[in-house]
């Protein structure tokens, strides 16, 4: 669908909805095509994903580090 610049400001809402059920709109100035509206992709972020696939058990960054380590980081070693 190709709308007019007048036609895009006073359907606006309409064209979106369009857009968003996969509708290719196209908006002109005069008659010459300028802009497309397109739908942004929603990605879910999902907490969790990979529990129970990777292997081993992480780190447990409460417990006190041992003096090699803790060297390390400071810069004794």
């Amino acid at each position: 669908m190709q709308v007019t610049i007048h036609a895009a400001k006073t359907n606006l809402s309409k064209l979106i909805d369009a857009a968003l059920s996969g509708e290719e709109v196209v908006i002109a100035k005069g008659r010459k095509p300028v802009v497309k509206i397109i739908p942004i992709t929603q990605s879910s972020f999902k907490i969790g994903l990979l529990k129970g696939q990777l292997a081993g058990k992480g780190p447990d960054f409460f417990e006190p580090m041992d003096e090699s380590d803790l060297s390390a980081w400071e810069g004794a070693e």
